[in-house]
């Protein structure tokens, strides 16, 4: 039978470079995308841009309402073609208020879980996570742990957790992979992104001081986990498709991450031609990011600096273990580093691809 992949989050970058690797590695399947209304006009225009044919259908949903928003008639067709789930819609904002946060990234995992539980020909659920289910915790974090008694630095983690807690109660039910991923890069080959979050808010912040002496971010001891999207997308394919991923956890992350310390330097010198030749402390920098002004100034979201302290150390051996053999692995930041700027270079003044800082 032919395989056809059920994924949400259409258009996003993830999910749009996901479904372009599963329709080559498997030209004949068939693709449902459930699009947010909103975002139906833009998912089109990224349709057209993969391929113009009867292999994918947009749906018109919302997984924050019951059965996804979608009509009975969709419901029951979908309910016997199915074979694979990818569930990657959510609010990845770190500032982003709670009660959103809430509604889209867990009632809105419950409802994919349940629609999921509905399906008769299931192969796979892949779920998205995120590495920082791990909220604040300190030391080894394992692939095989969740609740640890963490607490969390923003509303995304804590309802990304609370998701991942829904999803794994169905775990013995249902064939899941649950995908952990570090924070996502552009591609290392071309650099190609589609926002300037994450990491672009250094680069941004350093395109401000561009003409004075740079400063570090405090001591910077933390191993920051950066992966480019290229790695994530590929170990998830190859992942699905392995019949001992069923029931696993992986984090997809660097095993040999960088300081922070280290990458903020590589990304100065990559961006600017030189190195930070003073301190300043983390907490006067969170103090001068509490005023609005300054924070829309430099486009740079307090919580960002967070990453900066983080003391967790991000164990990945079941995902490299499962993925030996396959050619796929994370490459170091040092290696693709060059083409993530130039591409920010290239595109920074592109307003689609900044986001907004209040």
């Amino acid at each position: 039978m032919d395989r056809t992949y059920f994924v949400t989050g259409f258009p996003g970058f993830i999910s749009s470079k996901l479904i372009q690797k599963l329709l080559v590695e498997n030209p004949n399947a068939h693709f449902e995308l459930l699009v947010y209304k909103d975002q139906y006009y833009k998912a089109s225009i990224e349709m057209a841009k993969l391929v113009q044919d009867s292999r994918f259908t947009l749906i018109k949903g919302d997984i924050t309402l019951p059965d996804l928003g979608m009509d009975q008639e969709t419901r029951n067709r979908l309910y016997n073609q199915v074979t694979h789930v990818f569930h990657l819609a959510a609010i990845y904002d770190l500032a982003v208020p709670e009660d959103l946060a809430y509604q889209v990234n867990v009632i809105g995992t419950e409802h994919v879980v349940q629609f999921v539980r509905q399906l008769s020909s299931l192969e796979r659920f892949v779920y998205f996570s995120t590495a920082f289910v791990s909220g604040d915790r300190s030391g080894e974090i394992f692939e095989t742990e969740l609740d640890c008694g963490q607490s969390f630095k923003n509303h995304y983690e804590a309802t990304k957790y609370e998701a991942e807690v829904r999803v794994q109660r169905y775990m013995s039910e249902l064939p899941t992979t649950i995908i952990r991923p570090g924070i996502v890069m552009g591609d290392s080959q071309t650099g190609e992104t589609a926002k300037f979050d994450g990491p672009y808010f250094v680069m941004r912040f350093l395109d401000k001081f561009a003409r004075i002496p740079i400063p570090y971010i405090g001591r910077g001891e933390a191993l920051i986990n950066l992966v480019p999207i290229d790695y994530v997308v590929n170990a998830t394919v190859f992942l699905v498709h392995n019949q001992r991923a069923s029931g696993r956890v992986y984090h997809l992350t660097d095993p040999n991450p960088l300081t922070a310390r280290e990458a903020y330097r590589l990304i100065c010198e990559t961006l600017l031609g030189k190195k930070p030749t003073y301190t300043l402390p983390t907490s006067i920098v969170y103090k001068t990011l509490a005023l609005r002004s300054i924070r829309r100034w430099v486009q740079v979201e307090r919580e960002t600096l967070d990453y900066f302290q983080l003391k967790a150390v991000y164990n990945c051996d079941q995902a490299c273990e499962h993925l030996r053999g396959s050619g796929i692995e994370c490459p170091n930041l040092a290696d693709y580093l060059q083409q993530e700027v130039a591409y920010y270079k290239e595109h920074r003044h592109e307003q689609d691809k900044l986001i907004q800082v209040n």
